[in-house]
This record gives structure tokens, sequence and C-alpha cells, in this order.
């Protein structure tokens, strides 16, 4: 005889169909009560109103948005030729960044930007691009004027030129480039000194750099460096790093450099350096610095009918104890000179034609000449 179920008594079933489908509902409900407190709510934050820029920064913004139509990318390739083939390939060289000088298109760049290269392509920031031709340059300054456009050329607003005389340690400025291939970039900094010197591997030591800590990298050469008033008061040339990338150390050539070369590279395709007509030589310099206890510059050389030829310059004389000096210039204008290139540096401060004052020492006694500078080689 068999035993009767639970589920076999026809009047149970309904109560356990409905006992389950209770059991089902308290689970569904519970599993919706875990998933809508546990999973993170997925809605937007409040963007809270920032208000006004402070002035600082619509200052730097306004500086720059004026300034960036003015500066150029530039890139360059250069030549080379296959050992196996003989075949001659045009290969990317490296790039850098440049400034439009005047309306008829003379871009001016650093010398090393354009060193060595067969090509050099322009692109300005409207996109516009043209390739560029050299129109001089000075490896001594680090300077180079490049040439675009054409009939038609519509060249963009060029930044206001500024002084480089007046600038005082501590004061801002802004550097707009290339680095490392980015486009137009803005940094800002100071003034951290003034009238430092460059070792120059193509003639005498770069003299009266700005130096900055405003960043600046390898594609930020020949860019401009600007003050707060966004005029032009140098061009970037070189930092200071061992690694090759800004470490806060970065140098520019001044405005008044640049203004008393740049015109010179456009008219003559080269800068004419003024000079008095004298040689020295700076090992033989420091040699009779030593033994004379005099602090100057010896003339060692007079080229005859120069300036300081007509002037009566006296030479150094070898003779058998030794050399006996002649001229010593201590001074020009006023302020001293110690070494050859302190001499080359201040008359790099003037032009051919204008006249300077040497403080000479002869004899143990001193006295002072007046000579017009005359063309270099």
């Amino acid at each position: 005889m068999e035993k009767a179920g639970l589920s076999s008594n026809p009047k149970l079933r309904p109560w356990i169909v409905a006992l389950i489908m209770m059991n089902i509902l308290i689970l569904a409900a519970a599993a919706a009560h875990l998933v809508t407190h546990s999973a993170p709510v997925a809605e937007p934050r409040i963007v809270t109103a920032r208000g006004d820029l402070a002035a600082d920064e619509k200052a730097t913004i306004d500086l720059f948005r004026n300034a960036r139509d003015s500066v150029v990318f530039i890139s360059t390739r250069q030549r080379v030729a296959d050992f196996w083939t003989r075949n001659v390939y045009s290969v990317p060289r490296g790039s850098g960044s440049g400034l439009v000088w005047d309306e008829a298109g003379h871009i001016v760049t650093n010398f090393h930007v354009i060193e060595g290269a067969s090509e050099a392509q322009i692109q300005l920031a409207d996109g516009r691009q043209f390739s560029a031709s050299l129109v001089g340059a000075s490896p001594q300054h680090d300077l180079a004027v490049l040439k675009i456009g054409g009939v038609g050329f519509t060249a963009p607003a060029r930044i206001p030129v500024g002084s480089s005389s007046d600038l005082q340690v501590g004061q801002n400025v802004f550097a707009i480039g290339n680095p490392f291939g980015l486009d137009w970039t803005l940094t800002k900094g100071i003034v951290s000194a003034l009238d430092r010197s460059l070792p120059n591997e193509n003639g005498p030591d770069i003299r009266h750099l700005i130096q900055t800590d405003a960043a600046i990298n390898p594609g930020n050469s020949g860019g401009p460096l600007l003050d707060s008033a966004g005029r032009l008061i140098g061009i970037n040339t070189a930092i200071y790093s061992p690694s090759g990338a800004s470490a806060g150390i970065g140098f520019a050539v001044p405005v008044d450099t640049v203004m008393r070369v740049v015109p010179q590279l456009i008219s003559e395709g080269r800068y004419t350096r003024p000079t008095l007509g004298i040689e020295s030589d700076d090992d033989i310099n420091d040699q009779l610095k030593r033994a004379s206890g005099i602090d100057g510059v010896f003339v060692l050389r007079v080229d005859p009918g120069s300036v300081a030829d007509r002037a009566g310059l006296l030479p150094a004389q070898r003779t058998r104890r030794g050399v006996a000096p002649g001229d010593i210039v201590t001074a020009l204008n006023g302020k001293s000179v110690s070494r050859v290139g302190d001499l080359l540096a201040r008359l790099d401060d003037f032009r051919v034609g204008q006249s300077v004052e040497l403080t000479l020492m002869r004899g143990g006694e001193e006295r002072k000449v007046t000579l017009e500078l005359e063309p270099g080689n």
C-alpha cells in the first residue's frame, strides 16, 4: 500500500505553488535591493563656475595671441650621397623656430638651426608653407636670415621690437617656439642674468647673452624671447643642460645685437665686424700679462695703413731678451678689457664709422686716443 505524500494531495497543491511564487518574489526583491544599493550612481558632477581670469593670466593670453602669428616652424633637410650607389638623397636634418622680420618675408633664426642644411621649409601659424632661401648669416652671433614669399605674399603681423639694454634681472620673459616639434609652445620665466658668454665654434665667444629660466628646449632655437609688454627682447639660442633638455638655464641673443646684425645680413648677405686694425692672441696675451703684471690686451701687430697705424699705435717687439711690450689696450670707452674676446665684444657694440676712445698703456704711462672704426674681414 503506497503512502500519500504532500505533493500528491490535490488540496495542498495550490498552497505549495503559492508558497514557491512568494519565495521567488522575495528573492527577486532582495536581489533588486542589493543591486540598487551596491551600484555607483552614474550622475555627472555639478560644474562650478570659475569666474574671471586673473589679470596676469589675461595679459599672458593676449601676449601669446598677438605674437603667435609671427613665429614660424623651420624644418631642414640635408643632401647625402649613398657610398655604394653614389645616389644623392635628401634626408631630414632638424627643426627649429624663427620669426617674421618684415613685410618682405625675411625670417630671422639661429645660424645653428640652418647650419649644414641644403633645404629649409617654413610653416606659418596660418598653415601656409614655403621653401626658404638663405639671405645671410653671422655665425659669430648665431644669427641667420632666410627669405620666403614672392609676388602677392602677405606677411603676418610682426612682433614689436623692444630693447635689451635696459633689461633687469627678475623681470618676466616669455619664450615662443616649437620644442621637440611641438608647434607654437609658450613658456614663461624671468631674466636670470645678463651679459653672459658662451663658447662659439665659429669664432669668438658669443657675448652679452640674456640668461633665462623660461623653458627652452631643442626646437626653441630661433624663436623670440618677449618681455611682459609683448616686445621682442631676444632670439632664443641655446640651453645649458647635461641631458639636452631644459634645466632652467637658457640663453638668448639680445635684441640690440639682432638690430645691429640683421639689417646688414639683409642688405649685404654678411656681417662686417668693426675693427681697429690691430691683432693680438689670447695665449700670448696671457703670458705677457703674467710677465708684466699689467691687465689688458697687448697689441702684437698693427695693420699697415689702418686707423691704428695712422694713430701711431705701437706693437710689441721681439728683442734678445724676449718680447718688449708696445701699446696695451686697457679700456674702450671707459670699459675695461682684459682679454682679446673682451675687446672684440666691446667693438661689436659699435658700427663701422663710429668713433671710440681707447685707453692705452705704454712704458708705464697712460694715454687716450680716439679712433674711427673701420670694416674688418
